[in-house]
């Protein structure tokens, strides 16, 4: 079984296609179940943020696969799947788990380096485990992944090779309407990016900040540790009208900031306000599009951070961390050959118990005056050679699975023992590069053993 990704993110898609392919945490039970309810995609995880949604899987085929996932993520957005075809990146085995480091890690982040992502894919793998959907492969991925990422941010520099994604939010808002040094601030959203958004705008300097939240309570336990005040959503627009800077993160799948309350906050500033920075860090977006008309109101999300930091330069640490990430994808390259192998032992053995058993029972009838404590240790005799035999192979299948390409001694064991039921791995299967069913996606032989990127 071998493990593809697939995704679209901030670098792939705009940020409305973004927002249609989200999966917010009520949908996410049916999204996995449709996943895993074909014959071709055995387990999934899905990770779905402000900036990317992946499909992480275990997979028996994978044009068969890559054909499932496609259509589930064609059904979320509305677009067929020869359009959004444009807009997705592909990875399979090796490249899929290297991208899933490297995602958990942070160099694959708006911003380099960023923290949130490790609890953000622990909760997406725990959340799809709380559904029964990943199994014994994406287990293991999920867990080594936990642990890269853990390991890179301790073992490098890279939490300081980029700001987080409040930090350089605020300084696009700074360069547009002036330092922000000072000025009220509005935090909509009390989960984890709006209680570091809140953290980070006094860290920076702004002025009192407000927390508003669905719930109350959240609201008011965020705020009292930047010493603001919280509240729930039914007090918006009076917040609005008081506040200069606003950052928004919360995971409605509605606007949460309308044209008519941003409007109304706008009159009652008056002529002479400050213009109104709205840092809207949600996908979908919290403020509704409209609002990007308004005069005096600046509006920055997801899309314009990510034209500006799209040339943010690399770091010694970016490149520290790329070290470690392939020395752990080639651990676990080894882990899984030597568990495609498994299966190969045990049915050689088997195999070898039968030969044993079938002969024994023809000795058996050829000889029936041979006494008990001579069948005993002919049998014994018999199980023991075969048993040195099959020693010395069977270790050595073992040794050489580790390295790359060891799952060719495998391979040519099922062949030569004519073991039934062990399909080869799928490195070693030539892909029809038509693909079924219409699949735009084309995957050669060569990309395969290569574990090359593939986009559409």
């Amino acid at each position: 079984m071998s493990v593809v990704v697939v995704g679209l993110n901030h670098r792939t898609a705009p940020v409305r296609l973004l927002e249609r392919a989200s999966v917010p945490s009520p949908q996410l039970g049916g999204v996995l179940a449709e996943l895993i309810s074909g014959t071709n995609v055995a387990e999934a995880v899905v990770l779905s943020t402000c900036n990317r949604v992946e499909v992480y899987a275990a997979v028996n085929t994978f044009h068969g696969a890559l054909h499932e996932i496609g259509q589930v993520l064609a059904t979320r957005t509305g677009v067929h799947i020869a359009e959004l075809a444009d807009h997705l990146y592909v990875h399979y085995s090796d490249a899929a788990v290297r991208h899933v480091f490297s995602v958990v890690s942070g160099l694959d982040s708006l911003v380099v380096g960023e923290p949130q992502i490790l609890g953000q894919l622990r909760d997406a793998y725990n959340a799809a485990d709380g559904h029964g959907a990943p199994g014994r492969v994406l287990h293991e991925v999920m867990q080594q992944a936990l642990r890269v990422g853990k390991r890179v941010h301790t073992d490098t520099d890279i939490d300081h090779a980029g700001q987080s994604v409040v930090t350089a939010a605020l300084r696009l808002g700074a360069e547009k309407v002036g330092p922000l040094v000072g000025r009220r601030a509005l935090v909509v959203g009390a989960g984890s990016l709006g209680a570091l958004a809140a953290a980070t705008l006094q860290r920076e300097g702004v002025g009192h900040i407000t927390v508003l939240n669905r719930t109350a309570d959240t609201a008011h336990r965020v705020a009292a540790g930047v010493g603001g005040t919280g509240g729930d959503l039914s007090g918006i627009r009076d917040a609005l009208a008081e506040a200069d800077v606003i950052v928004t993160a919360t995971g409605s799948t509605e606007p949460v900031l309308t044209y008519q309350d941003v409007s109304a906050a706008m009159a009652a500033r008056g002529p002479s306000a400050p213009d109104l920075v709205i840092l809207d860090l949600a996908v979908p977006r919290d403020t509704e599009r409209a609002v990007d008309t308004l005069p005096g109101v600046v509006v920055l999300d997801i899309e314009a951070l990510t034209v500006a930091l799209a040339d943010a330069p690399a770091s010694a640490a970016v490149d520290t961390a790329k070290s470690i990430i392939e020395s752990e994808v080639q651990a676990f390259a080894a882990w899984q050959r030597a568990g495609e192998v498994a299966p190969t032992v045990v049915a050689l053995r088997a195999r070898a118990d039968q030969v044993v058993a079938g002969e024994l029972d023809r000795l058996h009838s050829r000889l029936p005056n041979l006494d008990e404590a001579s069948r005993r240790e002919v049998e014994k005799t018999v199980r023991r050679v075969v048993s040195t035999l099959l020693h010395t192979p069977t270790v050595r299948m073992k040794e050489l699975a580790s390295a790359p390409g060891g799952d060719r001694y495998a391979a040519a064991v099922r062949e030569l023992f004519l073991l039934d039921g062990h399909a080869r791995p799928a490195a070693a299967v030539t892909v029809d590069p038509s693909g079924p069913d219409g699949n735009p996606w084309v995957l050669s032989s060569e990309e395969v053993s290569a574990d090359r990127e593939v986009k559409g």
